[in-house]
């Protein structure tokens, strides 16, 4: 069962809730930087990152899940962009959206594939996502205090090959929120140097996985697969917008997604 809109409301307007959002919002940036001109969709809960990186897009849309409700959410003076929706028949045309965001979506789902499925269809061919969900490996899986402590958490390697299962390319990945998830002042205000040290002495225990991926157009034949070598993790020192090296495709090539966990 999905979290209820109002409890996401209210963690992002806490303390806690607001440095956690500018910490992902810093990430997302540092990718995709000012998304002038484009086409963006947020599904999940949102918000709170769209408002601060989708200030310069085109189309801003915030899909909301049934199960979770929605709130009213006008980020220009065009009116409302928030849409009620069934998680597996999201109401847009194929190819609507160059930039999608999903956080708080899979977490809770009971049709991870179908949703991605979905997400595909109404991203454009040269469409690009990131998803943001709870690491299995972190504190904040383990913190229900918090969002991310709800439904089920991912490991990167996961995440990759549901990814790919879904017929996306996964292209960059890094993690986030490395301060315990607690709103003590002190631990706040040190956030920009939880982030540091835990890149460096312990990247893969930040509290959230982002991972960013592509549209693949095409079905790998039967009998072939496709092997890249094993993405590159993305330092805050460095900023996400490094891409993981990729290798050619070959006909029996062989894959090895246990290197991805």
């Amino acid at each position: 069962m999905r979290q209820d809109v109002t409890a996401l409301e209210a963690f992002y307007a806490s303390p806690l809730g607001k440095v956690a959002a500018k910490t992902l919002a810093v990430r997302m940036q540092s990718l995709w930087g000012a998304c002038q001109r484009e086409q963006m969709l947020g599904f999940g809960f949102v918000t709170p990152l769209l408002d601060r990186i989708g200030g310069e897009a085109q189309v801003q849309v915030a899909a909301m899940p049934a199960a979770q409700g929605a709130l009213t959410w006008a980020p220009t003076e065009n009116g409302v962009s928030t849409v009620l929706c069934d998680e597996t028949a999201l109401p847009f045309r194929d190819g609507m959206f160059s930039r999608i965001v999903v956080m708080h979506g899979l977490e809770e789902t009971s049709a991870p594939y179908e949703l991605l499925r979905e997400i595909w269809r109404v991203m454009a061919p040269e469409g690009k996502l990131i998803v943001i969900a709870a690491n299995r490996l972190g504190l904040w899986a383990r913190s229900e205090g918090t969002p991310f402590g709800q439904g089920r958490p991912w490991t990167r390697g996961q995440l990759a090959r549901e990814l790919s299962g879904a017929m996306f390319q996964t292209t960059a990945w890094t993690h986030a929120l490395h301060m315990p998830p607690t709103g003590w002042a002190p631990v706040l205000a040190l956030n920009e140097g939880w982030e540091k040290v835990g890149e460096r002495l312990s990247a893969v225990m930040g509290g959230v996985v982002l991972i960013e991926a592509t549209k693949r157009l095409y079905v790998t034949p039967k009998g072939e697969k496709i092997s890249f070598s094993p993405l590159k993790p993305v330092r805050a020192t460095k900023g996400l917008a490094q891409r993981a090296q990729k290798v050619g495709r070959g006909k029996g090539a062989s894959s090895n997604p246990g290197e991805l966990d």
